[in-house]
């Protein structure tokens, strides 16, 4: 393919599309007065933003397809400014994150308005995404992630609302916020063992609910894992339950070895992810720290 040929076509078609609507009699009152001249002038600039895409110009498709929301909006076709604020930042994506987020913020405030918060909530996630893989602002994408629970919840899409809590908690936890963690790990485990389906994951979000309490201390984390004993009993039996267990024996005789050995042989069985781990070895520094004060 011939990417400057397609290059050439949609840098033509875009400056045939602004001509279009700045004609003599002046913008505004050609839109109003011909709200055709403006839908002919939106898809000129759509099919520009295509083959832009198609010479891989990510910038100046992002670009063409913003003159098209923008143009859509001011004759009040929102929801075909939605979609083009949408390609837009998907093409952004790919060239200048902040870009794309600035248009997917737009598409997101016109769906709002329309009470279509389901999709809202789509493109909230799109930008946590942003913001956790291009722009490594785990404080932003956390944002992004509540506000898409809180329009899953809203419209009683309860397991997509609870997905994007899980990514809160598990970020939260990071930062050392354990408190909004274990709110979340315990408000989910609770739904999850109550449902036929979700029961066998509660034991897991009830473990990292622990673990977030053995960070913050250990008469919580040890009050905690008898709530949650009482709350569900199949937790009692779980692997992760026993491993608790063993960690705060080790913990409580100060035994680092007893804690390591702990960890080796559940992980020999269930291997621990990367959030497990780091917490782990939080917990871990704890015992070494007030050993080393010990002496």
């Amino acid at each position: 393919m011939d990417h400057s040929a397609k290059e050439k076509e949609a840098i033509a078609l875009v400056a045939e599309a602004d001509k279009k609507i700045k004609s003599p009699q002046g913008f505004l009152g050609t839109l109003f007065g011909n709200s055709s001249r403006a839908e002919e002038a939106c898809e000129m600039y759509v099919r520009a933003a295509n083959m832009f895409k198609m010479a891989k110009n990510w910038s100046a498709a992002g670009g063409a397809f913003c003159k098209a929301a923008r143009l859509y909006c001011q004759v009040d076709n929102k929801l075909n400014g939605a979609v083009s604020y949408i390609d837009a930042g998907n093409a952004y994506k790919k060239s200048d994150p902040e870009e794309a987020v600035k248009c997917l913020s737009h598409a997101i405030e016109i769906y709002t308005d329309m009470g279509r918060f389901t999709i809202a909530a789509k493109h909230h996630i799109t930008i946590a995404e942003i913001y956790e893989s291009e722009m490594l602002d785990i404080e932003k994408a956390v944002e992004q992630y509540e506000q898409a629970a809180e329009y899953y919840k809203m419209e009683e899409s309860t397991s997509s609302g609870n997905k994007c809590l899980l990514k809160v908690a598990t970020y939260t936890a990071q930062l050392e916020q354990y408190h909004k963690a274990i709110e979340i790990y315990e408000q989910i485990g609770t739904y999850a063992m109550d449902s036929t389906l979700l029961k066998y994951g509660a034991k897991d979000h009830f473990f990292k609910a622990a673990l977030c309490h053995f960070c913050v201390d250990m008469l919580n984390a040890k009050l905690a894992v008898q709530r949650y004993e009482g709350m569900f009993p199949a937790f009692s039996d779980s692997r992760e339950c026993k491993l608790l267990k063993k960690l705060l024996d080790a913990h409580d005789e100060q035994n680092v070895d007893a804690y390591t050995d702990a960890i080796k042989e559940f992980d020999t069985i269930t291997r621990l992810d990367q959030w497990q781990t780091t917490m782990l070895l939080r917990i871990k520094k704890t015992i070494q720290d007030e050993e080393s004060d010990l002496r």
